[in-house]
């Protein structure tokens, strides 16, 4: 099947000055200074985006910090919920706008970017919403001594921080960036949203919406350009309160000691890491491909909380590693908005070029590769979804992330083994057992070292479940009600009367 054709909104986006949007309307900015977004299924150039700078830093927070203090502020709870609402119905009418938009800058195929991007950024942008109306907080009796009658109440109260400052990765911009802005504003927050460079035209217009949707100007803002310059000046930007930090380990660790070290400022970091799978015995061969095609190849593997580390039974690994190669052939690989592509490619040239350093690294090491392991001939940033068999759980690749469609496999015998297996990472992000016997695995459960555990599924999310890492995986919660710990402060008033 060919490529789908482009929107005549979507071709008309990709001609405009972009660069960021401040203050309830697009700006180019005052830089001179312009980077390339490139399409990661062909290679080539497909627009232009103004370098952020200081002044646009500057502008986007000031005009947040007048957002948070005045029409935000002015705006009912249930009001601001009405407006996350109405920018859920526009996600839905511009589904395929915005979902072209997204693949042709991240190379996530045009499926996914309409069931993830915008059909699930809208079902989360709805649950926060909700919420918008119903943050409280508690009140009490007091125990303290009356000395001439008076007496004594108090109530607390969660107050929102302030502004929030949102770091977008390039695997999921539209989702993720979604993730923050609602959490933000349905606790009263304003945000300035920092995309990456290599997905920064979404966010632009998905910030076009809300101003459609009636969110008052100033509430959302996006800059644009580079993470080692606008980074440090968003963080240490005095009207900053908090960060929320989505992408890998070493930076978010970065963002982190900023944060604190700018005068303890609050931070959510939700990093990656080196997620395990573990399928017990009872598991058929089959039902173990299934498993491991959902926990490790979605996405060509570029989700923080994919499977990367498999743990097969020593019976079972030879038979299920053959017919896991088979199943990876008869991927349909190609572009990102074919309807028919079933694999696509990694999201930009840095990352093509890290997994195939890493290929290089498991030769030298002596892993077997027993699919895959190549880039592909022809234009684009492709690879081949890769099987590698490790030699030892210190193996590299069963050290470090990589983030692609690269799934290393070692063999186990006991339970006991297995277990120790799976906690001996730094990380603590995301785990998967799989295994018919509920009992057994519940048993397992307090025993597995992951801020999230799924149970014969990994890579789903639901808006309820409080979702973020344990160890160097992170720091905070989203979803649920967690987030508005993270968005909130307590203030606790005390009362004599």
């Amino acid at each position: 099947m060919s490529e789908i054709r482009l929107l005549e909104q979507v071709s008309s986006f990709l001609t405009r000055n972009n660069g960021h949007y401040i203050n309830g309307r697009a700006v180019n900015g005052s830089g001179s200074e312009r980077f390339p977004v490139v399409n990661p299924s062909s290679g080539e150039v497909i627009a232009e985006v103004n370098e952020g700078t200081a002044e646009e830093v500057n502008a986007a927070m000031d005009a947040a910090r007048a957002a948070f203090t005045g029409s935000w502020a002015q705006t009912s709870p249930m009001e601001r919920g009405n407006c996350l609402n109405r920018l859920a119905e526009l996600l839905q009418q511009h589904r395929e706008e915005l979902a072209q938009l997204e693949s042709l800058c991240s190379g996530k195929i045009i499926q996914l970017s309409r069931l993830f991007e915008l059909d699930q950024s809208s079902h989360f942008m709805r649950y926060f919403a909700g919420w918008a109306s119903k943050i409280s907080g508690e009140t009490m009796s007091l125990s303290l001594p009356s000395m001439q009658g008076e007496k004594y109440t108090a109530f607390t109260r969660r107050e929102p921080v302030g502004v929030v400052v949102g770091i977008v990765p390039w695997n999921f911009s539209i989702m993720i960036a979604v993730w923050k802005m609602a959490a933000a504003l349905a606790c009263g927050c304003t945000i300035v949203l920092k995309p990456s460079e290599f997905t920064p035209l979404t966010l632009l217009r998905v910030a076009e919406l809300a101003k459609e949707a009636g969110i008052p100007d100033g509430v959302i803002n996006v800059v644009n350009g580079s993470g080692r310059t606008l980074g440090p000046l968003l963080i240490g930007h005095p009207h900053c309160a908090k960060v929320s930090f989505t992408g890998s380990v070493p930076t978010g660790i970065a963002v982190g000691k900023e944060a604190m070290a700018d005068n303890l400022k609050r931070v959510t970091l939700e990093l990656g890491g080196k997620n395990g799978a573990a399928f017990l015995a009872d598991v058929t061969p089959d039902a173990m491909v299934n498993g491991i095609l959902e926990a490790g190849y979605m996405n060509q593997g570029q989700i923080c909380a994919a499977a990367e580390r498999f743990y097969l039974p020593k019976s079972h690994i030879d038979e299920v590693l053959q017919k896991l190669a088979q199943r990876l052939s008869q991927l349909h690989i190609g572009a990102s908005l074919d309807e028919s592509t079933e694999f696509g490619p990694l999201a930009n040239r840095a990352h093509y070029e890290k997994i195939l350093a890493l290929f290089d690294k498991a030769r030298q090491e002596g892993n077997e590769i027993v699919y895959g392991g190549n880039a592909l001939q022809g234009p684009g940033f492709f690879v081949e979804p890769t099987i590698i068999r490790a030699k030892s759980a210190q193996d590299l690749l069963m050290r470090e992330e990589t983030f692609g469609p690269v799934c290393t496999f070692l063999a186990y015998e006991e339970e006991e083994e297995l277990i120790a297996m799976m906690n001996d990472s730094p990380y603590g992000l995301a785990a998967s057992l799989w295994t018919n016997d509920l009992s057994k695995a519940l048993r397992m459960v307090d025993r597995i070292e992951s801020g999230t555990l799924w149970i014969n599924m990994h890579n789903f999310l639901d808006p309820a479940l409080p979702f973020g890492g344990i160890k160097a995986s992170g720091i905070g919660r989203e979803f649920g009600s967690a987030f508005i710990e993270h968005y909130t402060e307590l203030k606790s008033v005390m009362v004599r009367y």
